[in-house]
């Protein structure tokens, strides 16, 4: 069995504050050190369900933040951002059996975690078929593209919740939950734990599917904090630029999406 893991870090547990995912800032020391932790263990229970094969991005700002030395030696990494589309899922094929999310976060505008944002906090909201869109929204359209059910999330609770309802038997591990600039959070010690296990428990006896539910036309809606980057990106091909600070941008193939976004927003 081959499992790809992406990790983030704002959805790790205890996180609260943005310098403390930011590696310019002593506090990134000690989060990177979680994130490593949660990635190890769901490492851990992917190999007790039986994986033989594990790949890991690094999917965090300079995608520079795991700890090498604490990886199993069964585990390989994707290190930094080749400029792919796929962007926090490259190095994914239709050969892997399962997708696996640690530390992850709710989309931009939602208040279930003080770190919540999509892509950049350049962002006001990205609409994906009128729907607002999280990271993990698009990550799990870019599994599917090659057939490959997402079956496990960790991050916090409203993340948690909207992998549920878009993808139903997903398991999932709620680490924290967020009260405006606040957050409520479990130990570190516990979340390592409940992951290794979630984990393990996703890969034995989830049911067969985790694909998100597919459309014939794709319509991506990007919302801009800035009217000045709606501007630049208005240029790239097919792209409707109907208001100031928004795009627009239609397609039958969620490949031609992923595009469009790392054009035009990364």
């Amino acid at each position: 069995m081959k499992v790809f893991i992406s990790a983030d870090i704002e959805g790790t547990a205890g996180i609260t504050e943005h310098a403390e995912g930011n590696r310019e800032h002593p506090e990134w020391a000690e989060f990177r050190e979680y994130m490593t932790d949660e990635l190890v263990a769901a490492c851990q229970g992917a190999r007790a369900a039986g994986a033989t094969e594990i790949l890991v991005k690094d999917a965090h700002a300079s995608a520079r933040n795991l700890i090498l030395s604490k990886l199993p030696d069964y585990v390989s990494i994707v290190r930094g951002w080749s400029g792919h589309p796929d962007l926090m899922m490259f190095g994914l094929d239709d050969g892997f059996d399962a997708a696996i999310y640690t530390g992850y976060h709710d989309r931009a505008g939602a208040d279930s975690n003080p770190l919540a944002h999509t892509l950049t906090g350049r962002i006001q909201r990205i609409l994906l078929n009128g729907v607002p869109a999280s990271e993990f929204t698009l990550n799990s359209h870019c599994a599917a593209r090659y057939g490959v059910p997402s079956v496990f999330l960790s991050g916090d609770r409203g993340m948690c919740d909207a992998a549920k309802a878009a993808i139903p038997g997903i398991v999932t591990v709620a680490t924290s939950e967020g009260f405006g600039p606040a957050s409520r959070s479990m130990s570190p010690a516990r979340s390592t734990v409940a992951i290794r296990e979630g984990v393990q428990a996703a890969l034995s006896t989830a049911p067969k599917g985790g694909l998100p539910a597919r459309s014939d036309l794709w319509e991506l809606e990007i919302e801009f904090t800035n009217p000045v980057d709606a501007y630049r990106g208005s240029w790239y091909p097919g792209m409707d630029y109907p208001a100031p600070r928004i795009l627009r941008f239609r397609s039958n193939d969620f490949f031609e999406v992923q595009r469009a976004i790392r054009f035009t927003v990364l």
